[in-house]
């Protein structure tokens, strides 16, 4: 059995989020960025000199990538924006379950070739509400339906096999990718099977020896899995509901871990909805930029 690391990192953010989530880290800038869905914030941090921004949006969201110098891709819950970086105005790419208020887009992340999977859910997390897509420039292709809560996502360095999970039901899958598009080639395997367990998995991140680092949400760490679905490495963070995590740093050797504090009672105020660095040492991959 896995041992569990005691926490030896440190908040990196002392506000508190009412559901930190979809954390990535632009490092041609130097720049971490998060959001805080259900207040329909972005926020912003410059890793050396401490500055921090918090942006207010007219949606919820929960994705950004690069594009360039002077554009980024955002995922929301009405669709897809291409942001102005520096003003932070919004232009609508494609509309995205746009017909659809009750639901919202949640966890996503760049393949290696440029695009973009995203997965939609229900806002009160009605069973079999979501979806997850794949967005290349402008061209949109359904993956997967009925997935009640879609996290998880993340992929090989190589770009030949994709992760994503169903947090409703904790399974964990995999599936061959096609390197240079991102578009599944097979069906999907069981890579993880975690329904016996407390909490959710949530959001991950895939290191450069093909590790997948998971957050789990409800049980306050941050799970390594190798290759083969194999548990070898557990770390403690002091807040419950962690839920996404993403390398940081010049060398991206760190690891950046949201956390929120929606339905947690007040003595768990002082942890819950930080932002954490975890304090291990990673191997970590830089960001894709989404190729419009």
């Amino acid at each position: 059995m896995t041992e569990t690391t005691p926490f030896s990192g440190r908040v990196l953010c002392r506000n508190q989020h009412l559901l930190g989530e979809g954390p990535t880290y632009d490092a041609v800038t130097g720049t971490a960025w998060w959001f805080s869905i259900l207040e329909k914030q972005l926020h912003e941090l410059h890793l050396e000199t401490g500055t921090k921004r918090v942006h207010a949006l007219p949606v919820m969201a929960s994705v950004l990538a690069r594009i360039d110098d002077e554009r980024q891709l955002l995922a929301a819950e009405d669709g897809l924006h291409i942001r102005d970086a520096k003003t932070g105005a919004l232009t609508l790419h494609l509309p995205l379950e746009a017909d659809k208020p009750g639901t919202r887009s949640n966890d996503g992340r760049v393949h290696p070739s440029g695009a973009l999977w995203i997965g939609t859910m229900g806002k009160k997390a009605e069973d079999g509400a979501g979806k997850i897509y794949h967005v290349a420039g402008s061209t949109v292709t359904v993956l997967y339906e009925n997935v009640s809560i879609p996290n998880g996502i993340c992929f090989s360095p190589d770009g030949a096999t994709g992760y994503w999970v169903d947090t409703a039901i904790n399974h964990y899958w995999k599936v061959p990718l096609d390197p240079a598009t991102g578009l599944p080639t097979g069906k999907p395997a069981l890579f993880v099977d975690g329904s016996g367990e407390e909490g959710g998995m949530d959001g991950s991140v895939c290191d450069a020896d093909g590790h997948v680092w998971n957050a789990h949400w409800g049980l306050g760490r941050v799970d390594r899995f190798d290759p083969a679905g194999r548990l070898v490495g557990r770390y403690a963070l002091p807040a419950k509901q962690t839920s996404c995590p993403a390398f940081i740093g010049a060398n991206l050797d760190r690891l950046l871990v949201t956390s929120a504090y929606e339905g947690m009672p007040a003595d768990r105020a002082e942890e819950e909805g930080r932002i954490y660095e975890l304090g291990v040492s990673v191997k970590g991959v830089a960001e894709p930029v989404f190729r419009l």
